[in-house]
């Protein structure tokens, strides 16, 4: 499926991470997602019940970004990819990509990034 929504910049602190002060503190973490789905109808007919509402998939993606902390960033992207695919049915695959711009690495570095994809 050629077809694309792209979602780019979602940006919450969370409190995910292995260290301690990871959870304590919190960091910026952003999510890229792009969903793959047919948009000939709702291209055609002009209606949001044709559609996917990416508000609300927005919505969800910030949610997993701000709740639940896990170790992983690989598994807050499968869990963000998991959820779009079960509550949006209209969506054949998702991207999911989680930026951790301030890993505690301990040294400077821009950005460190997951990507993930999954299909229905």
């Amino acid at each position: 499926m050629s077809d694309r929504i792209a979602l780019t910049g979602i940006e919450a602190i969370g409190y995910h991470g292995v260290y301690p002060e990871e959870r304590r503190d919190g960091q910026r973490f952003i999510a890229d997602v792009t969903l793959f789905a047919d948009l000939a109808t709702p291209g055609k007919s002009d209606a949001l019940s044709d559609a996917t509402d990416y508000s609300l998939v927005a919505t969800r993606v910030h949610e997993n970004l701000v709740n639940n902390p896990v170790d992983l960033i690989e598994r807050l992207a499968d869990r963000i990819a998991t959820q779009i695919l079960s509550e949006f049915i209209k969506i054949s695959g998702v991207e999911v990509t989680i930026h951790k711009p301030d890993a505690p690495v301990g040294l400077a570095i821009k950005d460190i990034a997951i990507t993930i994809r999954r299909n229905r």
